[in-house]
């Protein structure tokens, strides 16, 4: 984004930022944590940073030593690219997506360098375990009990819709600078997102371009930007992201790479929500309005409410899935919901 461009930002509220305690690793200050906060430094010893800090190609190396050989999967844009990975006019994606050994889409990045090109070049979400050999280990962090999921981005510049995720996100920016722009959970009405199953990344993104945000068709993001957050994160800072928080993630030079760390706050074998909404959208969005009534309240009674008067009436061991889950549970409700929806 051009200076010009960036009035947007230089309105919003900073992302808070907090101490954290060296040596200690970051539990301390995630523990319970429901806003977000910048943690300044916390990963700035790690190998993969001080090699980006050298060159962008050394960090290249760097993360090369420690691939495994196997296909990563790349986003590329065409040529004229902006780096926003997002919808083209016909609503289609405006990238094409393919595979290669990293080696090969790093020495496409060195030769667009040479030549002076810009190219959108972006891999999302690269699981860390099955694509690199010992890289988490090399480049450590204490996250307490916690088991997350480990990914890495590496790209060029890019502009990534803002969107959200279930999991609680630690990222670090490891090569290059990010900027993060963040809007409160219950600002999904005021960010005009697009369909939930035709999606650049697999989650709902708002449809407003943050470089000249159009408010005549999107008037209420003017209440988003009001209570919008932002920040420019530097080699070896980190930003906390609550589950649900919304989004917009810009790489802002020439070469970046994020790592972060996913985990939720209930146990991995409950269901994920977004598949249940997909199922209501299937199975009750359609229905009369007075059938949808009876659902709403059913829902409210069983899911939302979930008061003691549900179960009370019932004798302790014939309440079922009415009861708290256990694994044992849910695996017999997992179960019955695949063999319904089989039929």
């Amino acid at each position: 984004m051009a200076e010009r461009d960036r009035a947007i930002y230089d309105h919003f509220a900073p992302v808070p930022e907090r101490e954290w305690g060296k040596g200690a690793g970051p539990d301390a200050v995630l523990e319970g944590a429901r806003e977000p906060f910048v943690l300044r430094g916390l990963v700035a010893d790690w190998p993969l940073v001080e090699a980006g800090r050298r060159s962008a190609r050394d960090a290249r190396r760097y993360l090369l030593g420690h691939a495994r050989d196997r296909p990563f999967k790349v986003s590329i844009g065409a040529p004229g690219h902006d780096g926003r990975l997002f919808y083209d006019a016909e609503m289609e994606m405006n990238f094409r997506i393919g595979t290669g050994k990293l080696a090969d889409i790093f020495g496409g990045i060195d030769q667009a360098e040479e030549q002076g090109e810009r190219r959108t070049v972006y891999l999302a979400s690269i699981d860390i375990p099955s694509h690199f050999d010992r890289l988490d280990e090399a480049n450590p962090i204490d996250l307490g009990t916690r088991d997350p999921l480990k990914s890495i981005w590496i790209g060029t510049r890019t502009k990534i819709a803002a969107h959200n995720d279930f999991p609680d996100n630690l990222a670090c920016c490891a090569v290059g600078r990010r900027r993060f722009t963040l809007f409160p959970p219950h600002q999904f009405r005021n960010l005009y997102l697009g369909p939930i199953d035709h999606t650049p990344a697999g989650r709902a993104v708002s449809m407003v371009d943050f470089d000249a945000p159009d408010l005549a068709a999107f008037p209420r993001f003017v209440d988003a930007m009001a209570e919008a957050q932002t920040v420019e994160l530097e080699p070896g800072d980190a930003i906390f992201i609550p589950s649900m928080w919304w989004h917009h993630v810009e790489g802002l030079a020439d070469f970046n790479v994020l790592v972060n760390y996913w985990w939720r706050r209930t146990p991995g074998w409950l269901g994920q929500p977004q598949v249940a909404l997909n199922h209501a959208i299937l199975a009750i969005r359609d229905l009369p309005p007075e059938d949808k009534a009876i659902w709403r309240d059913l829902f409210d009674h069983y899911v939302f409410e979930n008061d003691e008067q549900v179960i009370a009436h019932i004798p302790e061991k014939a309440r079922s899935i009415l009861a708290r889950l256990t694994p044992e549970s849910a695996g017999r409700l997992r179960a019955f919901l695949l063999r319904t929806l089989s039929r």
